[in-house]
């Protein structure tokens, strides 16, 4: 089974200049991505999707393969990842090369390791999917939360039910940590969104699921990396 992990890296970042190549423990956070990928030995090839000729040198230097540059109209705000990810697909398909599968990582998730790769490989295989995605169980229950009118009313902003049952017994909700994105890729190609059908959770832990987007969340990041064996506790954990 033919499979690559598409890797996008934009330059110009606005909420963190530089984010994808800025230090993260010393390393550039792409890096942890393109290394995950790598050791996970789930993939023919290990592919960066970047605009930027300085990106593509450090992606090369961390094993990631470069063999063109994105184009501008693909790297404005407009562009989603999903647009980026087809035009990989296409472009190597003009160079010879056919794949049944695609990862999309986000290299913003520099805590995802090789080993949850794997895991979602094994759900992928095992439910003969068409695509599986990583989650994470939600900080707090938005059945606690609901919109407010203009006056900042809170009369009948939670339903009595909420204060009727113990928190135990409350549904447990999941979001989409944005980690790790598994498809096949004639699916992805012919479908408007990748949940329609057969499309299964990985579920991970919260600690592994940070997607970094601020100055907080890549303190919260490093802090974390600096501050525990992250991959063998991840073996243990997931």
């Amino acid at each position: 089974m033919n499979s690559i992990a598409i890797i996008p890296a934009r330059s110009g970042s606005k909420g963190l200049k530089d984010k994808n190549i800025r230090l993260l423990d010393g390393k550039p956070m792409i890096a942890y991505t393109i290394e995950a990928a790598l050791q996970s030995n789930m993939f023919d090839t290990v592919l960066v999707s970047t605009d930027s000729e300085q990106y593509a040198r450090i992606a090369q230097s961390y094993g990631a393969e470069v063999p063109f540059i994105r184009s501008a109209t693909l790297s404005n705000d407009f562009a989603s990842s999903w647009d980026v990810v087809k035009d990989v697909i296409r472009r190597m398909r003009g160079r010879g090369n056919e794949y049944e599968v695609l990862a999309l990582l986000q290299p913003t998730s520099p805590l995802r390791s090789s080993f949850n790769i794997q895991k979602a490989f094994n759900i992928f295989t095992e439910k003969q999917a068409n695509a599986v995605v990583s989650v994470c169980e939600v900080d707090h229950s938005p059945l606690w939360a609901n919109i407010l009118p203009s006056d900042g009313s809170m009369d009948n902003f939670l339903p009595k039910y909420l204060f009727e049952t113990p928190r135990q017994q409350l549904d447990t909700y999941y979001r989409i940590n944005g980690a790790i994105y598994l498809v096949k890729t004639e699916y992805l190609l012919q479908t408007d969104s990748i949940y329609e059908q057969k499309c299964y959770a990985y579920i991970m832990d919260k600690r592994y699921s940070l997607d970094i987007d601020d100055e907080l969340d890549f303190n919260i990041g490093e802090t974390l990396i600096k501050s525990q064996p992250l991959y063998e506790s991840n073996k243990k954990d997931s």
